[in-house]
């Protein structure tokens, strides 16, 4: 996110002020090039020009995050040596003088540039960087934080974003992504940063050895109960850190190998299999389908390229069918309840509300948070927590963040569990919606490229709100920006529909998108195929009717 565009003749003034200080030759190069061009009156020069300083990377759902480039509107070895001073300063004024901050990198363009920079300014700040040994996945920084017991934690990672893309991930000492008042108070410690020639910076830090990586493995085998391990797993890390740490864990749970798209095992920066390194996305997994139609698989599982998210796809006569986020929460919450945890379990306002349904079946407490693992983290005495956007916690005292490993395993767990008694995950599906309902769940998103888009539709449909969506009437609409009892304020909107249904619309959190979330319910009285059919057509017709408020 960031401020209006910059304007008037200052624009040329503050990216020359910018070149003087960047401590990048390859990005003063960048810039330069670009002023040059907008000076002889470039019309794409100037628009570019004006973009890179159109403001500052702002700290939102995932910290910094932004293309790589040159200016303040971009991520860059300015703007991280800013960040770290700033985080340096409020951990300073949180009192936290001296303390352990340990930082994690994936294989992202520049991450381990990023990430010799945060330790180079937190070292010259008093504090004490420990640096993982190389390019790892997010959820072993997760749990690096509170195994160390450091006052906080940097991951440089973009996760699922585009190539061109790198981020900033910032926790605190809870082992949990950051809430406000954190967020804005770095950020007004970051603002007040000034010359970047005058912030200290050290050169002696700690590099980690092996020993937090075979902590985090050690901590992994533990979790899948013994029991059948006949599974035939094919595997993609889509070109992501996962993979390794993938086959040493199934290893030692007693997992044979799994079978590894080749094209994606080799962490690359570029991508280039897919454009949009994001399981989630329709094509990124295609190959993996492919290698599970060879090899015979049992599962299709995929990591994004920092691992804190999995998917999975199962076999069926038609094809590889992938679940959706929702339906292997649901498997993972059932799983675990039968495995014996025991706590809250919590998602978020936008997943399915079945998680919900489950917890008060099984006499557990239910919690439900804003989107992202920042909330759900958080979540007091959390058993298991998920996101629909395929992001899991099932070992909150571990990892108090989504990981994608430890998930991967319990679901290699249980689909090996239900083949064993000659059953696959997808019977399990059919379990859970004759005991509780068809809860049935789907997203919408436009991608813009402006975000001043997305805020014209919403301001729209608040100032016009619906009377029906997809034929059924809009009972109740919650601006999500009001405050409420039981939530913070977030940008969004819900329309509780007739007959249980439900309508999400919010911004999303680290891509210039609308996205808009359906849920239908429909009770099951035998009749499984037939419930399921019924809430597919009203899911369709809600999801037409949602595109069309949405314009």
């Amino acid at each position: 996110m960031h401020t209006e565009r910059s304007q008037g003749p200052d624009l040329f003034e503050q990216a020359r002020g910018w070149l003087a200080e960047d401590p990048d030759p390859r990005t003063r190069k960048e810039l330069a090039a670009v002023v040059a061009a907008a000076e002889t009156g470039a019309e794409d020069a100037l628009a570019d020009l004006a973009d890179r300083f159109s403001g500052p990377l702002t700290f939102g759902t995932a910290g910094l995050r932004g293309a790589l480039g040159a200016g303040p509107n971009r991520m860059n070895r300015a703007v991280v040596i800013r960040a770290a001073a700033g985080l340096a300063s409020y951990l300073r004024q949180e009192g936290r003088h001296g303390g352990a901050v340990v930082i994690g990198y994936d294989a992202r363009h520049n991450s381990d540039v990023f990430a010799t920079d945060t330790a180079a300014v937190l070292a010259g700040a008093g504090l004490r960087p420990l640096v993982l040994p190389g390019p790892l996945p997010t959820p072993v920084l997760a749990f690096a934080i509170r195994h160390l017991g450091c006052v906080a934690g940097v991951m440089v990672t973009a996760s699922h974003n585009p190539p061109r893309d790198n981020g900033y991930k910032v926790y605190l000492g809870d082992g949990s992504q950051i809430v406000p008042p954190a967020d804005t108070g770095i950020a007004a410690a970051i603002a007040a940063v000034g010359p970047l020639a005058d912030v200290p910076r050290g050169e002696h830090w700690e590099t980690l050895g092996p020993e937090v990586l075979e902590a985090y493995l050690t901590r992994l085998a533990a979790l899948p109960a013994p029991g059948p391990r006949d599974l035939r797993i094919a595997y993609t890390p889509l070109h992501g850190v996962g993979g390794a740490v993938v086959r040493e864990a199934l290893a030692r749970a007693g997992f044979s190998a799994p079978a590894v798209v080749a094209a994606q095992e080799v962490p690359d920066p570029d991508f280039p299999t897919t454009a949009f390194p994001n399981p989630e996305e329709p094509g990124a997994m295609d190959l993996a389908f492919e290698l599970g139609v060879g090899t015979g698989a049992d599962v299709v599982l995929a990591n994004d390229p920092d691992a804190d998210r999995c998917a999975v796809a199962v076999p069926t006569p038609d094809g590889i069918r992938r679940l959706t986020g929702d339906e292997v929460g649901a498997l993972l919450a059932v799983h675990l309840l039968r495995s014996g945890a025991h706590g809250t379990l919590a998602t978020t306002i936008v997943s399915s509300s079945l998680l919900g349904v489950v917890a008060a079946r099984n006499g557990e407490p239910y919690a439900e948070t804003l989107t992202g693992f920042k909330w759900l983290g958080r979540v007091p005495g959390l058993a298991f927590g998920y996101e629909e956007a395929l992001g899991y916690c099932v070992d909150p005292q571990a990892v108090a963040d989504k990981d994608g490993i430890s998930a991967l395993l319990r679901i290699a767990e249980l689909a090996a569990l239900e083949k064993h008694a000659g059953r696959t995950l997808l019977d399990v599906l059919d379990d859970i919606d004759l005991e509780y309902g068809v809860h049935a769940t789907a997203q919408h998103s436009v991608r813009v490229s402006d975000l001043a888009e997305i805020d014209t539709t919403l301001a729209r449909l608040r100032a016009h709100a619906p009377e029906e969506i997809g034929g059924r009437k809009v009972e109740r609409t919650d601006d999500l920006a009001q405050p409420a009892d039981s939530l913070p304020t977030t940008e969004g909107l819900r329309y509780v529909l007739a007959g249980g249904a439900r309508v999400v619309i919010r911004p999303s959190g680290t891509e210039p998108k609308l996205k808009c979330y359906v849920e239908v319910i429909v009770p099951v009285s035998g009749d499984l195929a037939g419930a399921r059919a019924t809430a597919g057509e009203a899911l369709r017709a809600i999801g037409r009717g949602t595109q069309t408020l949405i314009g």
